[in-house]
């Protein structure tokens, strides 16, 4: 199968087994990143027109809700879902020069903080949230059980967990990797917000992603391979295409256990 040319203008990728610390590695990539992404965001095909409206749609109701955006960048979806009548967003974010950003972007509108996804979550109160966001970020965790047990504890007992992801089947063909069942560390350079940026991740199988749900606590209720927007055929033609016919990224929707 020919190669999906997705990540041709922004990334090139390889097999990365070296010993570099993963964590300080992909937190100094954003703090170098923070000030494009956040300026590049609003619009920036991949982003804008694809992760966000289809990640969005998985929300049955904003209104009234409170939601946790674990890992919230600069802020943009806490915006989103303000604009759209969730009583509070709470945000944490690895990276400092992010949680800025998305405080400046939120203004007196939300509380954000810095925090390492792979951490306990500084929240006492279990059962607070009536939804938990995870968007892009779960790849960036070796082994996601303790951020899935903590979403679970902290989510109210109908409460729902709302993540993005990439394709598993788009990393396996963009790794050229050799096998599909193994989780392997895999790095890239992202051209698309400026500077060149070392990324490191973790590529998972299909079973492997879904488990990560179903082996913490949650059943799956909606699984979505998105399509992009119209908008993202006028700013980006050449990849609107390709994302007709291939998915780069997967939303998921599972209910708390």
């Amino acid at each position: 199968m020919k190669k999906h040319s997705f990540f041709e203008r922004f990334i090139t990728g390889k097999k990365d087994n070296n010993l570099v610390d993963l964590k300080s590695s992909i937190k100094h990539a954003y703090e170098i990143l923070a000030e494009s992404y956040d300026v590049r965001i609003d619009t920036k095909p991949h982003n804008a027109y694809y992760d966000r409206p289809n990640t969005l749609s998985l929300f049955s109701e904003i209104v009234g809700k409170r939601i946790l955006d674990a890992a919230c960048g600069p802020g943009k979806y806490a915006q989103i879902l303000y604009q759209n009548g969730a009583s509070d967003v709470v945000g944490f974010d690895i990276s400092p020069a992010m949680i800025e950003k998305a405080v400046i972007r939120n203004g007196n509108q939300g509380k954000f903080f810095v925090h390492d996804l792979d951490l306990p979550i500084p929240i006492e109160e279990g059962e607070s949230f009536d939804y938990i966001l995870c968007a892009l970020a779960l790849h960036y965790l070796e082994d996601t059980t303790n951020a899935m047990k903590e979403f679970h504890r902290l989510l109210k007992p109908d409460g729902h967990l709302i993540v993005s992801v990439e394709h598993p089947f788009y990393d396996y063909l963009y790794y050229k990797s050799n096998n599909y069942f193994n989780k392997e560390r895999v790095s890239a350079i992202w051209r698309g917000f400026g500077s060149a940026v070392k990324i490191e991740s973790f590529r998972r199988s299909m079973g492997d992603t879904i488990s990560q749900f179903t082996s913490n606590g949650f059943v799956i209720d909606k699984i979505l391979e998105p399509l992009p927007t119209k908008e993202f055929e006028t700013a980006d033609p050449k990849h609107y295409k390709e994302l007709m016919s291939f998915p780069a990224f997967l939303c998921i929707r599972a209910k708390k256990h």
